[in-house]
């Protein structure tokens, strides 16, 4: 044989179908060409095959492909869920508590006996090391299985502990055992919903941001106690933000006889399947005008000042805390341009412009950094605030744990609520007490019980136990040290804002004279209150939490 054909144009047999097609990519030509060179030389070689790697830059995205995708395979005439299954996540290119980890979304196509045909990665970082790690279990004909036990390289700069390929083989070996059955967003629109209930396990910040139209929702950590909220005659659609807290739903119900799928991908999957584009930021509601060009016709005229504000490293809620705080201090029409590393900051932002009445001009990533400018007030609203009836929109906190990660938690949410404008009474009770206490030891005239009390009760808020994991008081010191690594308030720094801020602190009387609590050991600006303090405070609100 003299004449041989290579490169771009030449029919190749697919590595994974075994059909005939055409693939132009530089990797696979170039390889032919060395074989035809060994072949020419009396040295016999065979191409076994392209399976098609390749990826490509769209502006600051990446995107990848390895093997067969699922038009490929219908136009084989493969069904979904008969010939081939799909197992979709979104991970960190690395750990989130070092800076510069961006998100990515991995897609993984493979048989029912777990043989991996296919996958593609949509993200920012990271995104060819994991098609490659991928592509080359694919080469050897491996398997999910397989995807799970690679030991691949790990620091916090460039990947987590379970790499985002060890991840996407756990969940697509939990599906091929059974653990868990997954719907995908397009086929949500097909579910009998007479029949079905979509159920979300957002948090109540969460769902300030959006939610699947039509659904339900119960934050995770309160599913147990309102299973009898359930139909056990109906299918259970579980989602959260990326599919992990829905997965954990979804294998709670099913301990329970509920009959449950997870939405793969969770809610940001679902917002990416429905994505409208914004044409105009302002958090305004109001009806829009466009141009021929679609471009909105209202011209975001700047009449104030531009500020600049850095809040790079901070983690959620900190970024929102400090436009609050910085928007205090400037005057109605003044721009604020903030700068974040937080992923979640794009979204936040939106939420919380739309929830204070202030406006959101745009919000941009540039480069690693995330970029929002804020234009205080919102000129678009048609209707005035004070010819509206009054909304009791405050916060009220019943906290009655003591322990460390329930005070912190009680805190961000405080602090969160009163960033975004709104009134709050925290209304500390039995152990909560602790949480308020001042760091000095103060003097006080105790009786016997109540001495007693004291020397079993936590200090202050720096001796506070967890309420999991306390490890004879190992457990705090790790959580602080975790919480100062990645740059998140200590709970005294959130106790201090919160007082700064406004939040009211109460401290049950009654809890006081039962857990021998002097008014003096409390710290300066709590005040000392009964139910009665407690109850209209909940009546000005439009939330309760009991903590």
């Amino acid at each position: 044989m003299n004449i041989y054909a290579i490169g771009d144009v030449i029919e190749v047999v697919d590595y994974i179908t075994g059909e005939k097609t055409m693939v132009p990519l530089a990797g696979p030509a170039n390889k032919q060409g060395r074989i035809v060179a060994n072949n020419i030389a009396g040295k016999v070689k065979e191409y076994k095959g392209t399976q098609g790697t390749s990826i490509a830059k769209v502006f600051d995205l990446t995107v990848a492909n390895t093997g067969v995708n699922e038009k490929t395979l219908n136009r084989l005439e493969k069904k979904y869920k008969k010939d081939y299954l799909i197992s979709i996540i979104q991970v960190n290119s690395s750990v989130g508590y070092y800076p510069g980890a961006m998100p990515m979304t991995i897609k993984l196509i493979y048989d029912l006996e777990g043989r991996i045909l296919g996958s593609q990665i949509v993200g920012y970082k990271g995104v060819d090391k994991r098609i490659d790690v991928i592509a080359s279990v694919i080469r050897l004909n491996g398997t999910v299985y397989d995807l799970t036990e690679l030991e691949l390289a790990y620091a916090p700069p460039y990947s987590s502990a379970k790499d985002p390929v060890n991840m996407i083989g756990f969940v697509a070996e939990n599906q091929l055992e059974g653990l868990i059955d997954v719907v995908l967003c397009r086929e949500l629109e097909e579910l009998d919903r007479e029949n079905t209930v979509i159920l979300g396990v957002l948090s109540e910040e969460e769902l300030q941001i959006g939610s699947i139209e039509g659904s339900i929702n119960i934050p995770l950590e309160k599913l147990r106690d309102r299973l009898d909220e359930l139909d056990k005659e109906k299918l259970y659609i579980t989602y959260c933000a990326v599919g992990l807290r829905g997965y954990i739903a979804a294998r709670i119900l099913m301990q329970h006889g509920f009959k449950v799928k997870n939405l793969a991908g969770g809610f940001n999957m679902y917002k990416k399947f429905h994505f409208k584009h914004d044409e105009i930021i302002s958090s305004s509601d109001d009806i829009i005008e466009f141009n021929d060009s679609g471009v909105s016709k209202i011209q975001h005229k700047r009449t104030g000042e531009v500020y600049k504000l850095n809040a790079c490293g901070l983690s959620c809620p900190g970024p929102i805390i400090k436009v609050s705080e910085k928007l205090k201090t400037l005057n109605e029409g003044d721009r604020l341009e903030v700068i974040s590393t937080d992923p979640g900051f794009m979204n936040d932002i939106k939420s919380w412009c739309k929830n204070t009445g202030n406006t959101l001009i745009s919000a941009e990533k540039i480069d690693d950094k995330y970029v929002a400018i804020i234009e205080k007030g919102n000129k678009f609203k048609k209707e005035s605030m004070e010819e509206m009836a009054p909304i009791k929109d405050g916060k009220n906190l019943i906290i009655f744990s003591g322990d460390l990660d329930k005070a912190i938690a009680s805190f961000i949410i405080a602090n969160g609520a009163r960033a975004m404008g709104k009134e709050v009474t925290m209304f500390f009770t039995f152990w909560g007490l602790n949480i308020i206490k001042k760091e000095t030891h103060v003097k006080t005239k105790k009786d016997f019980m109540a001495k007693m009390f004291s020397k079993m009760m936590a200090k202050n808020s720096k001796k506070l136990g967890l309420s999991k994991m306390n490890m004879a008081g190992i457990g705090p010191k790790l959580i602080r040290k975790v919480m100062k690594d990645k740059n998140i308030q200590s709970l005294e720094e959130l106790i201090d804002e919160a007082m700064k801020s406004g939040v009211r602190m109460v401290a049950c009387q009654m809890s006081m004279d039962v857990m021998g609590v002097a008014a003096e050991e409390l710290l300066d600006g709590v005040e000392i209150g009964g139910v009665a303090t407690m109850l209209d405070a909940s009546d000005e609100s439009n939330m309760s939490l009991f903590i």
